[in-house]
């Protein structure tokens, strides 16, 4: 099954299950597994993109390995004549278990060969940030980063030029030990969308750990004047990380996006050899 989500992460340690600490991955299993018979689920699902402690999803992409149990019996969810679940009753069900910042959007019948994962082409992000001289909307500061100086879309998008393209992003990247850092950053603006608030769009075939929150510090500090537009191109050249990661809380993740149907199977199996299982 494909189970698109959507989650609020200020109360999260992040997408990954870990021992002691609530978790998206932790709540959404927990919720896959108290259902009536009628499918067996097994413990564990894969996810499109590993989100950090904080950072929310507006459109994240979730698959999971399901065996209808058949024929349907009394107290068993109602399955068709191929053994396919009655998925809108069990996301019904499920959403009533999951707390409530957390929510399975839909659930559907993925085709062959879909991997959330490793199938995807590119996954979409927005991080919003006020530069209003009293801080942020307090509805908004789960979500929105209060920065105290006025901010130039016109300057953070010409740096952002530099920043396009199949490149090799250490520099942006906290590394993890056997996986690459070479990703093709495909789309980076910002927008300035309110009197005191900016977004930015980034787009990537994947990123990797705290990618998209590096780039956002290091341009936050061009548009504000304190850094030249050539800095953060320089940054990727240098290879060397730098300390200048955004705050969580203001990064969603959107959408993710997956080639047709056919070529699902050889996508899932391109990326495996290109990334060595590692990859996000």
């Amino acid at each position: 099954m494909r189970l698109d989500v959507s989650y609020d992460g200020t109360d999260f340690s992040g997408w990954a299950r870990q021992p002691g600490r609530r978790t998206v991955q932790a709540c959404l299993e927990e919720a896959l597994q108290r259902q009536p018979p009628g499918a067996e689920v097994p413990k564990s699902v894969v996810v499109a993109g590993r989100t950090d402690a904080g950072v929310h999803a507006s459109g994240q992409v979730v698959h999971v390995d399901v065996v209808p149990l058949v024929p349907a019996a009394p107290g068993r969810i109602p399955v068709d004549e191929q053994g396919i679940p009655d998925l809108t009753r069990m996301r019904g069900r499920w959403n009533k278990l999951l707390p409530a910042d957390v929510r399975v959007l839909r659930a559907s019948v993925a085709p062959a060969g879909f991997d959330a994962r490793f199938s995807a082409v590119r996954r979409h992000y927005r991080y919003r940030v006020s530069d209003a001289p009293w801080g942020v909307d307090p509805l908004r500061r789960n979500d929105t980063l209060a920065w105290g100086r006025p901010l130039s879309t016109d300057r953070m998008n010409a740096a952002a030029q530099d920043l396009l393209g199949l490149q090799d992003f250490a520099a942006y990247c906290k590394q993890r030990e056997g996986g690459t850092t070479i990703r093709e950053l495909q789309h980076l603006s910002w927008t300035r969308i309110d009197e005191y608030l900016v977004e930015a769009r980034v787009s990537a075939d994947a990123f990797c750990h705290s990618m998209v929150r590096s780039l956002v510090g290091v341009l936050l500090l061009v548009g504000d004047g304190r850094r030249a537009p050539e800095w953060p191109g320089d940054v990727l050249a240098s290879g060397r990380r730098d300390s200048a990661v955004a705050p969580a809380h203001g990064l969603t993740l959107t959408a993710v996006d997956y080639p047709p149907d056919a070529e699902l199977a050889a996508r899932a199996e391109q990326t495996r050899n290109v990334r060595g299982g590692t990859g996000q």
